[in-house]
């Protein structure tokens, strides 16, 4: 099991939050200005679609490493509309660009292998339980 994550609220920020993972850099996350924050860093939301399109250009590359497929690079857009977010819809439309690809039967083969990716799986398949409590 992975050590915790731990969200530890800065001093002198609105809603500006520090991100520890670990061994790892600090993230952070903090919400628009539009939403009483100061827009500093990527906010919630913004953090679900990263995870989508990180996991879809690493499986991708996994997949194109194995096979020895010449893919020099990926570029991952995700654009969000959560415009109805409030009615239960939020949709994600994802476009992948491979650099070093120019084979249609490669390229088709890795958009499929990307909607594989175990974040996809996650965010479409699996039933996430929540427990949240006061330590």
């Amino acid at each position: 099991m992975r050590m915790p994550i731990e969200i530890i609220s800065e001093r002198n920020h609105v809603f500006r939050q520090r991100v520890e993972l670990e061994g790892l850099e600090d993230l952070y996350a903090d919400v628009p200005r539009a939403f009483g924050g100061e827009g500093s860093a990527p906010d919630p939301h913004d953090y679900f679609d990263i995870a989508l399109g990180a996991c879809k250009a690493i499986t991708v590359q996994m997949y194109a490493k194995r096979k020895k497929w010449p893919l020099e690079s990926i570029s991952v857009k995700v654009k969000r509309d959560d415009s109805q977010e409030a009615k239960g819809l939020y949709k994600l439309d994802v476009e992948l660009f491979f650099h070093g690809i120019e084979d249609p039967d490669q390229r088709a083969r890795l958009e499929d292998i990307s909607h594989r990716c175990p974040i996809q799986r996650l965010m479409t398949q699996a039933t996430v339980e929540i427990t949240t409590r006061t330590a």
